[in-house]
Order: C-alpha cells, then sequence, then structure tokens
C-alpha cells in the first residue's frame, strides 16, 4: 500500500534506529506486516505511536503501562485527541505517585544526612521498615532445607 512506511522511513521521520523499532515492536507496542519480499512495512499511524512511546519513556513511565495503554487502541488508526487525554491522565497519576515517593526520600535524606549515624538497625533509607529485627541479630529467612 503506498501509505505504508518502511522500517527506514518510520525510523527517518520518528527520529529513533530501525533497532529500536525492531526492540517497540518485539515488546509488542507497535505492528508490522511483510511484504511479499519479506521487507517490514508499517501504518502511517504508527509514527504516533513511536512519539507516545518516546514521551512515555522520557517521562520514566514503564513500557508495560505504555503497552497496557496502547493495546486499548486501535491500532488500524491514529491516536485521537482523546486517547491521549486518557494516556494522560493515567501517566499523571503515575507522575504524581513518583513526585510524593521522590519528595518523601528526599525530606528522609535531610533528616538523615543531619544525624550523620546512617544506622543499619533503624535508618529510614539504608533499612527501611525492617520487621524481622524485631526477632533479633542473625540472619532469619534461612532454614536448614536450603543451608
Amino acid at each position: 500500500m503506498a501509505t505504508d512506511l518502511s522500517v527506514g522511513d518510520v525510523a527517518r521521520r520518528s527520529g529513533v534506529r530501525v533497532s529500536t523499532l525492531h526492540f517497540y515492536e518485539s515488546k509488542g507496542l507497535i505492528a508490522s506486516w511483510r511484504t511479499s519480499g519479506n521487507q517490514r512495512r508499517y501504518p502511517r499511524s504508527v509514527l504516533r505511536r513511536v512519539a507516545v512511546i518516546r514521551i512515555a519513556q522520557r517521562a520514566g513511565i514503564p513500557l508495560a503501562m505504555t503497552k497496557a495503554h496502547l493495546d486499548s487502541i486501535p491500532s488500524d488508526r491514529p491516536l485521537s485527541a482523546a486517547d491521549w487525554q486518557a494516556i494522560t491522565a493515567a501517566w499523571r497519576e503515575e507522575i504524581d505517585r513518583r513526585m510524593e515517593s521522590l519528595m518523601q526520600l528526599r525530606n528522609q535524606m535531610d533528616r538523615c544526612i543531619g544525624c550523620g549515624c546512617l544506622s543499619l538497625a533503624d535508618c529510614p533509607l539504608r533499612n527501611p521498615d525492617d520487621h524481622l529485627a524485631e526477632e533479633g541479630p542473625g540472619a532469619r529467612l534461612l532454614t536448614t532445607s536450603n543451608v
């Protein structure tokens, strides 16, 4: 079909390497079909999908999450504005969660750096939520069957 693109065309137009496109395809993020000469061809709509994948990667969104959102959109059409709004709403929640986690980490670091102890026993950064320490010193997860 005249509107389909070769892997080289997609790479040039999207600014990603051919190997990256192959990787995206192996992960199920994009799809191609093969000509009778066994050459990959992509629908033009793949360009927008590649753009979304690159934005997601830049924002630190896991590929699995990106794939889940892209899987909900038919691959035979370009992403619409409504599709983009739905995707970014979910990403916003993920980014907000990460920002909150990073702010908590930053605040804990300020306290930890202030005390200077870096205690293995009770440092919230070095050993968070250490419930096994309540049982006393030494390994707790080893059993006689795996020694």
